[in-house]
């Protein structure tokens, strides 16, 4: 069992004939009861302050692992999104890229598609014109042939002198109606 300051006090001694004054005993064990109950006081309150200081260390333990755990969360999630974003940078590149190339093809399908149309123009305005040609020689030659047949029937009356020869340039013709 503790001894207590009260304890100290009421703390009796024999009596001796050669012993020591009972006053100066009463005295010290008085001043020793104090200073006892003085530091048990301050052990109480030490006490006291270490259990509260242990309830916020508690505490404070508890908040530092909610911390890590949403730091650690956090990081993860950061981690997550920085690899979804890379993900769906990655994916949108590739869908540029194909719809680029599906522009540029249909681009080089264009251009063909307008080099065979000029191609086939082209085609169609020399046979026209080969055509005109043609038609041009053959109205040429029929008309010559009727002047020749012109001068040579007998006619009651003398017809003026015509120049037999007609010139036509055809080339010329068709240059100046294209």
């Amino acid at each position: 069992m503790r001894t207590s300051p009260l304890s100290i006090k009421r703390q009796e001694f024999n009596k001796s004939f050669r012993g020591f004054s009972a006053e100066e005993v009463h005295s010290f064990l008085e001043k020793i009861a104090s200073e006892v109950e003085e530091l048990q006081t301050e052990n109480d309150s030490t006490k006291k302050q270490l259990e509260e200081a242990n309830v916020q260390l508690a505490e404070f333990k508890r908040i530092e692992k909610n911390l890590q755990d949403t730091l650690l969360k956090t990081q993860e999630n950061s981690a997550k999104a920085v690899e979804s974003t890379k993900k769906q940078t990655a994916l949108m590149l590739k869908e540029a890229e194909i719809k680029a190339s599906q522009m540029v093809e249909k681009a080089k399908e264009n251009a063909d598609d307008i080099r065979n149309s000029i191609i086939n123009l082209r085609e169609e305005r020399d046979l026209i014109i080969a055509k005109l040609k043609a038609i041009i020689t053959t109205q040429s030659h029929l008309l010559e042939m009727k002047i020749d047949k012109a001068d040579f029937e007998p006619s009651a009356a003398k017809k003026p002198e015509r120049q037999t020869k007609v010139e036509i340039n055809i080339d010329d013709f068709v240059d100046k109606i294209l």
